[in-house]
C-alpha cells in the first residue's frame, strides 16, 4: 500500500516539475538538470518494483533519495537566482520532502527484514 503512495506522490510530484520547467525561459542546462532530477526519482521508485532482490530494492529506493537531496538543491537554486518564487518551490519543496521522508522510512523498513 505505501508502495503504491510512494509511486503515486513521485509521479504527481515529476508532472509538477516537469509543467515548471516548461514556464521557465532560458536557464536550459539548469531548467535540464532540475527536471532530469526530479523525474529520475519516480523512475527509480517504480523500478525497485521490479528488482532482482532486496539489495537491489534498496539500491534504487538510495539513488531515489539521492535524486531527492539533488532535487531539493535545485529548488533552492533556482528561488535564490530569482528564477521561481520561493511560495512556489515551497509546495514542491514540501512535497519532494514527503517522499524523502518515505523513502528513508522505506529503506530502513527494507533493510531490517
Amino acid at each position: 500500500m505505501a508502495d503504491s503512495k510512494l509511486r503515486e506522490l513521485s509521479m504527481d510530484f515529476s508532472v509538477q516539475i516537469v509543467k515548471l520547467c516548461e514556464e521557465i525561459r532560458g536557464h536550459y542546462s539548469l531548467v535540464n538538470q532540475l527536471e532530469r532530477s526530479a523525474t529520475s526519482i519516480g523512475a527509480n521508485i517504480h523500478e525497485a518494483n521490479y528488482a532482482h532482490g532486496k539489495a537491489d530494492f534498496i539500491a534504487k529506493f538510495q539513488i531515489s533519495l539521492k535524486e531527492c537531496y539533488e532535487t531539493e538543491y535545485w529548488l533552492e537554486l533556482f528561488v535564490k537566482a530569482e528564477l521561481i518564487e520561493r511560495e512556489r518551490a515551497k509546495d514542491l519543496y514540501n512535497q519532494c520532502g514527503t517522499i524523502r521522508r518515505i523513502l528513508i522510512a522505506s529503506i530502513n523498513t527494507a533493510k531490517e527484514n
